[in-house]
């Protein structure tokens, strides 16, 4: 099943500077690893070493932000959209 998956910029230069990636997956964990497999080292930007997500880069599907879902396993279907979005700090 393929999702859109949304890239933000410091990230596209893994992607060949695409802004937008059609990639398969049953869940946002499943998602990643498809994504690394096609564009090698992005998943190193977005998890821990222990494959957990990095605490400062938001994950959305359909506008509603996993961290309220099932985190790494919030399930996709066909046709979802996940935003890629880097936490913004400042004061």
């Amino acid at each position: 099943m393929a999702v859109k998956v949304l890239i933000p910029t410091p990230l596209q230069k893994f992607t060949g500077d695409q802004a937008a990636i059609e990639c398969e997956g049953s869940t946002i964990a499943e998602m990643l690893d498809a994504l690394d497999r096609s564009f090698p080292g992005i998943k190193g930007r977005l998890c821990n070493d222990d494959g957990s997500l990095r605490r400062f880069i938001n994950f959305y599907v359909n506008s509603e932000d996993i961290r309220f879902l099932d985190g790494a396993n919030t399930p996709l279907s066909s046709g979802d959209e996940v935003s890629i979005v880097p936490a913004v700090a400042g004061g």
